[in-house]
């Protein structure tokens, strides 16, 4: 009992005391958090940071809580500091894959290949980038898909950022019959082009004869318009290019083979 008794006396105040700085210390850890948040929210900053900086955040700043309330009770920072780096070399081994995500997460943020709202293509999966955490990147799929990505796939493997520039150019391929006025199917191209107000005038439409096909001749007609009006335009151009087709008598052939029977 005098044991006892004498390590109450002598570490009962400082465990009152640390007890008390960890739940000082919690409040304002969070606090501070938010108040960072909250002060990404309102300036300029990607938002892309956001999901990234404010968990690292928060780690280090519990970290350095932590060794605050180990000093306060006595504990040899020397000892600890070498426990922790102890426990720190083991974890790193078993984590492995998780630094390498996280390693991966920084190379994303200090180059920027994309950021939170861009539509990108990578590792099989296409979608909108709606966060970009400290090990995995998110993506929305147009079908209302989550898709996540470990960090490390994306710093270390190609990607399509459809969303990089303001303008993209939609390809088109149309065959028509062997017999129909390639002039005329140029101009009715032409005058499509000119006539959508999606597409815009420069750099200017490029429409041109481009294969020879086993049963129609192919036009290539490749147009520009503003990034976000991508796939609206494409489907318009698609309905508008048939429709003019069928009204100017521009045949739209089958694939077909002439077959010659000799007896």
């Amino acid at each position: 009992m005098e044991n006892i008794l004498a390590v109450i006396l002598s570490y009962g105040g400082k465990l009152l005391l640390a007890v008390l700085f960890l739940a000082i210390g919690l409040t304002l850890i969070k606090r501070l958090s938010q108040f960072i948040a909250s002060s990404i929210d309102k300036s300029d900053i990607d938002p892309s940071l956001k999901s990234f900086l404010i968990p690292l955040i928060k780690t280090i700043l519990h970290i350095l809580l932590l060794i605050s309330i180990a000093s306060m009770v006595g504990v040899e920072m020397t000892s600890f500091i070498a426990f922790i780096s102890a426990i720190g070399f083991a974890i790193g081994l078993a984590l492995q894959g998780s630094l390498s995500n996280f390693a991966g997460g920084v190379l994303i943020l200090a180059l920027k290949p994309f950021k939170v709202g861009d539509y990108i293509e990578a590792n099989g999966y296409s979608g909108t980038v709606k966060d970009i955490q400290v090990f995995y990147t998110i993506l929305t799929t147009p079908d209302n898909k989550k898709v996540i990505i470990p960090n490390a796939n994306l710093s270390n493997s190609s990607a399509i950022n459809y969303s990089a520039y303001d303008t993209r150019r939609i390809d088109f391929k149309f065959g028509v019959g062997y017999n129909d006025d390639t002039r005329k199917v140029k101009q009715v191209l032409h005058n499509i082009a000119l006539e959508h107000p999606l597409i815009l005038k420069e750099p200017e439409p490029m429409i041109v004869l481009g294969e020879h096909g086993d049963s129609s001749v192919v036009f290539y007609f490749r147009v520009w318009c503003e990034s976000e009006n991508y796939w609206t335009l494409y489907f318009e151009l698609m309905e508008t290019v048939k429709e003019r087709f069928d009204k100017e008598g521009i045949n739209i052939p089958y694939p077909q083979m002439d077959v010659h029977i000799q007896k």
